[in-house]
């Protein structure tokens, strides 16, 4: 309850509260805070002597407005105590009190949402929905900056559920907040085609559920990617803001729960958060000491807490169903600009409000389906009415969006004054939200003819990224600490993040040995909507972030892209465990990815517009270690035109078409030159299958006719995928060894030699 300083306090009530002063104090739990002016008031001292602070104040404030006898007295009533209402207690406390009540409703109802639409599917979990309502009250009920009118809202607050499988949570706050998700498709939850399927999804092809920042649900992801969120708002405010106009000054908040941070990426990704002082986030740690299986104490026995204050964040740990406490602590976070992000520890029960299963790890799903009915009849819902919302929440949630509204018109003049101001900023900005980029087919003729000698795809890949900084201003990258070896650093550009020669503006940034939480990072900057990422590592590494690549992929993000360098059995000395041999075709096979291995330096320039031009998938651009020749008797546009096609004749037969010869990558130039005696052959290069396969029927005829079946593939890699196109393949089938990369190369048959026999024997 608000007491304010002009307030009569009885003498009695303050005799409690001194002599309270040693229990609380025992507890850790001052029973003052005087930057705010309150005081709590437990409704239960068992409770507090034990340190448990799982009560609400909303019996305490009602009994208090229902009073009317001078000052405040504490009365014994069921182990609790009645507050009394002196008549001078301002009107700020009542309309705390009635936000309160509010919130609480709201939280019920919300409740109420997701048990029906659960039960309706006979599938979902309960668990966090029902534990986690207060929680979702406070945010969206004042505390979360949106508009629900304008989802896309640049300077939004961003809220990602990392705990995805309990979407129920978030439909039920989208819809209660006024957002475009209708009643009818949060009761159509997790059928086909609805807008609530059972895990939240970034909107794409197949759902577009406005309010939903990304896609979640391989846990420990959603808080990885809220690093990458809070650090594209932090590049953002850098790039944008000026001195006269703020534009960007948003938080980044993720809830997660105890199998978040057993995965081992919320850990990667906490650290750099914590290096790199991101304070703009905030991450609500839903503990209610369950998992799946087991009760959490099963198979965890640290400290969180601890452990993220030595990763160096600022820790709360407050009772995650008292309103008063989430809604100091959350505005605690966000009003602290320390250098430090947030992490809130909200103790919370499980199912909270559903007797029969709460507390336990049966309420995790929907095992608590048949004690729906009694569940809603214990929190004050109608059992005989579904879905339902009370005209008092809706009315409440219109003055929620009416208070939201005031702010978002005073961005939108800050937002009108900063474009006249800087026209030219304000373009770019533009640009980069709507992701405006010249079309590929004119980028490649906007980059200079590559020239090179012999010389690895990694090198020409450093020579195109620049060209590529310079006509995507929003193009930015990093790497897991291996600049030197991928060579993507975009000269010029500055480092981001803290300390040392870094800042927020800058676009090189270093993950450190952090491959999974960089895959999630680059999945945030895609999901925040103005930056293009691309990160890099060896190939062979690719299988540490392969699950972020995947969600990548499925939420359409063609905003990020990943270099992967060191692509084959070439990498020689490093041995079998550095020389990828399967990892290619291994990408291949995840749908929406474009996996680009090129030839030469000309292809490597289509393959990097390639990615930065695609609109709907990321892009995998694999580069060699070793040099490689250039083909150079076609036009570098030419082959760069073929490349952006994933595959084209690179060598055209001179006689009658007796033979094709297909290869990617390295193994280009092995077969130009075992075509070169072969006036029948035809070479076909083919970087990218997926692009490929996107073109006309008519296209592939002309490249692959199918009147032609002698057909032979090579690369340095597992033959398996090339059956599709070729009926005999030259492969890698085995692992690698450790020896100069050229002999490697040799004994396992990578040669034109090995090449020109096999096409004999045919």
């Amino acid at each position: 309850i608000l007491v304010n300083e002009s307030t009569v306090v009885s003498s009695a009530s303050k005799q409690f509260l001194t002599n309270l002063d040693d229990t609380l104090l025992g507890t850790g739990i001052s029973h003052q805070h005087r930057s705010v002016n309150k005081f709590h008031f437990p409704l239960n001292t068992t409770q507090i002597q034990k340190g448990k602070m799982k009560f609400s104040m909303l019996a305490i404030a009602a009994a208090a407005f229902a009073s009317g006898v001078e000052g405040f007295a504490g009365t014994p009533l069921n182990n609790g105590f009645i507050v009394r209402n002196n008549h001078s207690l301002k009107m700020s406390a009542a309309v705390e009190v009635d936000t309160k009540t509010a919130l609480a409703t709201a939280a019920n109802e919300a409740r109420g949402l997701a048990m029906d639409s659960i039960a309706a599917a006979h599938s979902g979990h309960m668990g966090l929905p029902l534990g986690a309502a207060e929680i979702g009250a406070t945010l969206y009920g004042g505390l979360l900056q949106y508009n629900a009118k304008d989802p896309k809202w640049m300077n939004r607050d961003r809220f990602i559920l990392s705990a995805g499988h309990g979407s129920m949570f978030i439909y039920s706050w989208l819809n209660l907040a006024g957002y475009d998700l209708p009643m009818e498709e949060v009761k159509n939850f997790r059928q086909h085609h609805s807008m609530t399927p059972g895990h939240p999804e970034f909107p794409n092809s197949e759902h577009n559920t406005p309010g939903i920042e990304c896609t979640t649900g391989p846990l420990g992801q959603g808080v990885a990617n809220a690093v990458g969120f809070a650090a594209s708002e932090k590049m953002a405010a850098a790039t944008y803001n000026t001195e006269e106009h703020t534009i960007f000054d948003h938080h980044i908040f993720a809830l997660a729960g105890d199998g978040c941070f057993q995965e081992g990426v919320s850990a990667e990704a906490a650290t750099f958060a914590a290096h790199e002082k991101l304070d703009n986030l905030i991450v609500l740690y839903d503990s209610n000491e369950v998992t799946l299986d087991k009760m959490a104490e099963y198979t965890q026995s640290e400290d969180i807490l601890k452990r993220y204050e030595a990763y160096g964040w600022e820790v709360f740990d407050i009772d995650g169903h008292d309103l008063d406490a989430v809604e100091e602590a959350i505005s605690a976070a966000k009003a602290n600009n320390n250098g430090k992000p947030k992490f809130i520890k909200c103790n919370t029960i499980i199912g909270k409000g559903m007797e029969e299963t709460e507390g336990t790890n049966a309420a995790h799903g929907e095992a608590g389906v048949p004690y729906v009915d009694n569940a809603k009849k214990n929190i004050g819902l109608p059992v005989d009415e579904k879905w339902y919302v009370s005209e008092g929440t809706r009315d409440f949630f219109s003055g929620v969006q009416k208070a939201n509204d005031e702010k978002y018109d005073e961005w939108q003049a800050t937002y009108s004054a900063w474009s006249e101001a800087n026209p030219e900023l304000a373009k770019q900005l533009t640009d980069a939200i709507e992701d405006n980029v010249m079309p590929a087919d004119e980028m490649i003729k906007a980059i200079p003819e590559m020239a090179s000698d012999s010389e690895a795809t990694r090198v020409s890949g450093y020579k195109a990224i620049q060209e590529i900084s310079k006509l995507v201003p929003h193009y930015i990258s990093g790497s897991a600490d291996l600049h030197g070896s991928c060579r993507n650093y975009i000269d010029g550009a500055g480092n981001f993040g803290a300390g040392f020669d870094k800042s927020y503006s800058g676009k090189n940034l270093y993950f450190g040995i952090r491959e999974h939480a960089m895959g999630s990072i680059l999945n945030g900057f895609a999901y925040h909507g103005i930056f293009k990422a691309s990160g890099s590592t060896f190939a062979v590494f690719v299988d540490y972030f392969r699950p972020t690549i995947r969600v990548a992929s499925l939420a359409e993000l063609g905003r990020v892209s990943y270099i992967l360098t060191h692509d084959s059995i070439g990498v020689g000395e490093d041995g079998p465990t550095h020389q990828p041999v399967e990892t290619v075709s291994g990408l291949r096979v995840i749908p929406n990815l474009d996996v680009y291995r090129p030839a030469d330096a000309e292809e490597t320039v289509a393959a990097f517009v390639s990615s930065v031009t695609r609109k709907n998938g990321p892009t995998a651009l694999v580069f060699s270690r070793q040099n490689l020749d250039q083909n150079v008797d076609m036009p570098a546009m030419e082959r760069r035109e073929g490349a952006l096609k994933g595959g084209y004749v690179a060598k055209k037969e001179t006689e009658d078409l007796d033979i094709i010869i297909l290869a990617t990558g390295s193994e280009v130039q092995h077969a130009l030159k075992a075509a070169a005696d072969l006036p029948g052959a035809r070479v076909v290069s083919v970087p990218c299958f997926e692009a490929f396969e996107r073109q006309s029927d008519e296209y592939k005829e002309s490249v692959l006719p199918s009147s032609c079946t002698k057909r032979i593939a090579m690369e340095a890699g597992v033959s398996g995928l090339w059956y599709k196109y070729a009926s005999k393949v030259v492969g890698v089938d085995r692992f690698g060894f450790s020896a100069p990369g050229d002999i490697v190369m040799k004994e396992l048959g990578m040669s034109p030699e090995n090449l020109s026999e096999q096409i004999a024997s045919m």
